[in-house]
């Protein structure tokens, strides 16, 4: 495999630095990082898309959190030719879920997936945009398991490394290698 800084290092520099962050939102003390700027780009998009593909060969299929998990799952999961499986919050599925609950670091919530969404033993690249305290991809990480598979990766945009998430993940899930595009 080509060096992954020489083909996307520049575009995917470029289409990080579309991230908008807003302060105080939703909460006082968040700094939030909007990457609509970055899905609304074509090229960088497609930079991101690609990047964050080339993590997990091994994969079997793609588990995105919901929201913007899913934008960026669903693309790599088109661009590898491979399944996509939602981990929704609580009460959007139709079918016999498993949930787990989380801490944020600005309240709490519930996420869920469906009982069969995954074949014994499955190999899962898990995505989202921002690890921050760990608690949604802990809880993601527990319902795939919990479904049967196995998560041997998770994709990020970007990690927010003073909220130490990465540490909590690894410290239940050492196994499990993170990686980010920008951190």
């Amino acid at each position: 495999m080509a060096n992954f800084d020489e083909i996307y290092g520049e575009h995917v520099s470029q289409a990080l630095n579309l991230i908008r962050y807003i302060p105080d939102y939703p909460a006082p003390g968040v700094l939030f990082q909007d990457i609509t700027p970055v899905l609304a780009s074509g090229p960088a998009l497609s930079a991101i898309v690609q990047a964050m593909a080339q993590f997990s060969p091994d994969a079997q299929v793609i588990a995105g959190v919901e929201a913007r998990g899913f934008i960026l799952g669903s693309a790599i999961a088109a661009h590898r030719s491979l399944g996509f499986v939602p981990i929704r919050k609580k009460g959007k599925l139709p079918h016999e879920v498993i949930s787990r609950s989380y801490g944020l670091e600005y309240g709490s919530d519930e996420i869920e997936v469906h009982v069969d969404a995954f074949t014994p033993d499955q190999k899962v690249l898990l995505v989202d945009d921002v690890l921050a305290t760990g608690g949604t991809l802990i809880a993601a990480i527990e319902l795939v398991h919990a479904a049967g598979a196995v998560v041997t990766d998770i994709a990020l945009l970007s990690e927010i490394s003073i909220l130490e998430g990465r540490a909590k993940i690894h410290a239940i899930y050492p196994e499990i290698s993170i990686h980010t595009l920008l951190s």
